[in-house]
């Protein structure tokens, strides 16, 4: 079809609402017009299954509903996000470009919209598009950071340095140690994400306008969620119960919330990544940070941690999304939440944003990050706190006296241990910094 044919393919309801909401200028996302088609195509197939709509007509329907589902006609679909909250307009939107694929004879509401309403069809289609990316695009990026993590953890796993606590010097671990917290991080984030798929993928079909099913086949929703279900490889489920899934939008939340805990933990790694990788001179330079671009306009040779900085934004977004989503669930009032569009939109962004920064942090950070490893062995030498392995053979009293010797003279804690009669063998072993960061082998 030609890009003059393609200017309106909606209709009149469509064109109300760009009239009615000149919000933002940013449509609906684009994943949920292409889910809306997809349950349109399978709807249509099953009415003609259960001899409810001609089978030439379900036919043309199906077929345009596949090419709209496939991103031929994206551009078709240009009401603001911030809209009604049932999605009713961008329902009917999908309902009149489908119909006009269709040709001649197609009716947008008796025919596309057939065992349907925007109330159950429209969050429908927002669940299955962010259970979608979900599987198919965030877990892959999150188990990616992982493994990048964990390589690192293991080669780093003998680099000794001083652990910090308060920010301040605590007793000595390995960068490895530091490192395998921050993949098993990733890899509980991406365990809370899994647990809550089967939520996710419940979805509110077959309810039509308030959950009772009124003007819908009884064999409506669990076929045409057989079709989708096959066709996409995800697990959708019927809902626990047709008035919670109609009037709540509590399975949204509970993503944003498992997505929220992702950001939360992906601001700990890259603070700590930057934090490490400060300096060259004037920082704690335990790290060499991959060198991706100038770092200043003015200030010659500087390069700044640009990833890690990426991705605390991206979390920051992420948070304020889902702070949102959670305001949007409480608007379920009666038989509706109404706030579902703007649901769709904050989730579906944090999904994505938090799949491109996690691809981002694996690639462009962690799996060019090198060690500097005497920087690393000479903190692990000055840390005072190392004085916590003395406790056991001269008490905590005596060694926080070392402590405060060597603090205010600046001398080692081996040192001044021995000046206090501490036996040298005694010494061997309590200040051996890797044993002392592995006291259990």
């Amino acid at each position: 079809m030609a890009a003059s044919e393609r200017q309106e393919l909606w209709g009149g309801e469509t064109r109300k609402a760009i009239a009615n909401f000149p919000v933002s200028g940013e449509p609906i996302p684009v994943s949920v017009a292409r889910w809306l088609a997809r349950i349109k195509a399978a709807a249509a197939r099953v009415n003609a299954e259960l001899g409810l709509l001609d089978r030439e007509l379900a036919d043309r329907i199906a077929a345009a509903a596949d090419r709209v589902a496939a991103g031929e006609f994206d551009d078709q679909f240009p009401i603001d996000v911030f809209q009604t909250g049932s999605g009713t307009s961008s329902n009917m939107n999908a309902n009149e470009v489908i119909a006009t694929l269709a040709g001649e004879g197609v009716h947008p509401n008796d025919h596309v919209n057939m065992g349907q309403s925007s109330n159950d069809v429209f969050p429908s289609a927002v669940h299955l598009a962010a259970l979608h990316d979900v599987v198919g695009d965030l877990l892959p990026a999150l188990r990616q950071l992982e493994a990048s993590l964990a390589g690192k953890a293991t080669e780093f796993a003998d680099v000794v340095k001083s652990g910090r606590t308060h920010l301040m010097d605590a007793v000595p671990v390995t960068l490895g140690q530091e490192l395998s917290g921050y993949a098993a991080q990733v890899r509980e984030g991406a365990a809370r994400l899994e647990s809550m798929l089967g939520r996710l993928g419940q979805i509110p079909l077959g309810g039509t306008a308030t959950g009772t099913g009124l003007n819908t086949h009884p064999e409506f929703a669990v076929r045409v969620r057989g079709l989708l279900a096959r066709g996409s490889g995800l697990a959708i489920n019927p809902p626990a119960d047709p008035f919670e899934a109609q009037a709540a939008r509590d399975g949204l939340v509970e993503a944003s919330g498992a997505l929220k805990v992702v950001a939360v933990s992906l601001t700990k790694i890259a603070n700590d990544l930057r934090l490490m990788g400060s300096g060259p001179r004037a920082g704690l330079a335990e790290l060499f940070l991959p060198e991706l671009q100038k770092g200043s306009s003015i200030m010659p040779g500087k390069v700044n941690p640009v990833i890690p900085e990426v991705v605390t934004q991206v979390a920051a977004q992420v948070i304020g999304n889902d702070q949102a989503i959670a305001v949007g669930g409480m608007q379920g009032h009666f038989e509706l939440n109404v706030f579902v569009p703007l649901m769709a939109r904050n989730l579906l962004q944090s999904i994505g944003l938090l799949a491109s920064a996690s691809r981002l942090l694996a690639e462009k950070c962690v799996d060019g990050i090198e060690a500097n490893r005497e920087q690393c062995e000479r903190y692990a030498e000055l840390t005072l706190s190392a004085a916590t392995a003395l406790n056991p053979y001269i008490g905590y009293d005596a060694a926080a006296e070392i402590v405060k010797v060597a603090s205010a003279s600046g001398r080692s804690l081996r040192e001044v241990a021995r000046e206090r009669g501490v036996a040298d063998d005694v010494l061997d072993r309590a200040l051996d910094y890797r044993a002392m960061a592995r006291p259990h082998g």
